[in-house]
């Protein structure tokens, strides 16, 4: 296995090569650039250097062009004579076309295996940022959670989080006592944001079974690194949940994963593509745990690149943060533009060659201004670099071969089955299925304290045919001197004492008392 990652040539005459050293790998990097600088490809090469390194990597794939990964180069391509041109003149004299070890995953369970996590995983904190909660709302789901832990009512899918906070909500009173107010409208705020959520496509990633970080941290037989491609063409039209979601993958690598120190190469690089979603309004309080993840998952000896179009779309103590950097053109079309355009170029160890800011306005399509960490973590000076060509396709394979890697993979059989065990919606229905159970059998019970006697004079009194009730004829009919309301008043009072009666002045009574 090599210790080091070949990115291309630099220097006047692209004699200048720069390499990746796989022991500063875990000292995160950027790839940054304009829309169509060449940021696909330097992520691809950057992707087939960790897996034929023996190092796991895991990336989404935004625009549907990395599957290529999974299918070696072919002379055929058009870009064949470009690329072995260009490999000539940067001293690439290995390059090669060769497939590397590819497992697709998909949120939605179409373009790759289903991924998913439980509500519990996720965390009041993180899905508080997906729904866009305000403090008060956060502090109810706090509640929920709370409430689901010691009541041991396990939250896995959206409706056991749905039912939960039903049942919060009509408990409002006794729990505030505990916990504080908890308000019914922002119960319901939380449930339509729940809604929503459902709505685009969450109920698929909310469940059972939970992915597995171990399964992201394989090699094949011959020592390669796995690469994930996670399918985001489609999750891109809800960038909330694509944010989150990735970001809860890093939260539980952090807390997951032991510390390993300094290793002598990433156990996992993670590339964050469109990072931009991750940071644009995002609260505090996020902010500050996306800089405490990116400062110590090192330590558990994993890389994470951010890939955007400009570097200040990341917080600056984040940014500092990425010692291996590529960046590729920044247009300067505007005052702003050219003000972060300067930005970026202080970032970087100046190279008495060139100016630095306008090497990056002017590198072309496949060219990049890099700095990589050499001994001792120090930056490297600034190169232009022609990126090296990919060995793997260039572009998606097509859906057939996709769908033939998805069934040979063993993820298949693990994930593809989607688990319902019982969780707190199950618990909760039966809790409420007993309750009314119990109310049933408590009035039946109630009837069945009635006096013997009475039911006896009650049943006498009345006798039932097909075509309905009528009066009892049993006994010789009463002088006739005793008038109708004699008559009448006498059935009242057989009624009111049975069964009956008792319900009418019950009823009664309760109606009273609650008025009052």
């Amino acid at each position: 296995m090599t210790q080091n990652i070949f990115i291309g040539g630099g220097g006047e005459e692209y004699t200048v090569q720069q390499f990746l050293d796989l022991s500063y790998a875990n000292r995160h990097g950027l790839i940054a650039g304009a829309t169509g600088t060449g940021k696909t490809v330097t992520l691809q090469i950057l992707a087939e250097g960790f897996s034929a390194a023996g190092v796991p990597v895991f990336l989404s794939d935004v625009k549907g062009d990395l599957s290529g990964l999974a299918h070696a180069g072919s002379q055929a391509h058009k870009l064949h004579k470009p690329f072995t041109e260009r490999a000539a003149t940067i001293g690439f004299d290995d390059f090669a076309y060769s497939s590397f070890p590819v497992t697709f995953w998909d949120m939605y369970g179409k373009q790759g295996h289903p991924v998913r996590t439980t509500i519990s995983e996720m965390g009041p904190l993180l899905l508080g940022q997906l729904l866009g909660l305000s403090e008060a709302q956060e502090g109810i789901l706090n509640i929920v959670f709370r409430v689901a832990d010691e009541d041991g009512l396990p939250l896995l899918d959206l409706k056991d989080l749905q039912s939960l906070l039903v049942w919060v909500g009509e408990n409002a009173s006794t729990l505030a006592l505990r916990y504080g107010n908890v308000s019914s409208a922002s119960v319901g705020t939380i449930q339509r944001r729940l809604l929503v959520l459902e709505n685009q496509g969450a109920a698929d990633f909310f469940g059972e079974p939970a992915l597995a970080l171990s399964d992201l941290m394989r090699t094949d037989t011959d020592g390669r690194g796995f690469i994930n491609i996670l399918a985001a063409d489609q999750l891109m039209s809800s960038p909330k949940l694509y944010a989150t979601f990735l970001l809860w993958l890093l939260s539980e690598l952090f807390e997951e994963l032991p510390e390993v120190g300094n290793p002598d190469k990433p156990k996992l690089v993670f590339f964050f593509d469109e990072a931009h979603l991750l940071f644009d309004d995002a609260p505090k309080a996020l902010l500050d745990k996306v800089e405490q993840v990116a400062r110590l998952i090192r330590s558990k000896g994993v890389g994470v690149y951010f890939v955007t179009q400009n570097p200040a779309d990341v917080p600056e103590d984040i940014l500092g943060q990425l010692g291996n950097r590529i960046q590729h053109a920044l247009r300067a079309f505007t005052a702003k533009d050219r003000k972060e355009l300067r930005q970026a170029a202080q970032t970087y160890r100046e190279n008495p060659r060139f100016d630095t800011a306008e090497a990056i306005r002017e590198v072309g399509v496949g060219e990049a201004v890099t700095s990589m960490l050499q001994k001792k973590g120090v930056p490297g000076v600034v190169e232009r670099t022609l990126i090296r060509p990919p060995s793997s396709h260039l572009g998606p394979i097509d859906v057939a071969s996709r769908a033939s890697l998805m069934a040979q993979s063993p993820m298949a059989e693990k994930y593809n089955t989607r688990l319902d065990r019982q969780s707190a919606y199950e618990i909760l229905t039966a809790r409420s299925e007993n309750a009314a159970i119990e109310a049933a059998d408590a009035e039946r019970k109630s009837d069945a304290d009635d006096s013997p006697a009475e039911l006896r004079e009650y049943n006498s009194a009345r006798r039932y045919t097909g075509k309905g009730v009528s009066r009892s004829t049993s006994k010789p009919r009463k002088a006739d001197s005793e008038g109708w309301g004699d008559a009448i008043a006498s059935v009242v009072i057989k009624e009111l004492k049975g069964t009956t009666g008792r319900r009418i002045v019950r009823g009664i009574l309760g109606g009273l008392f609650k008025g009052r």
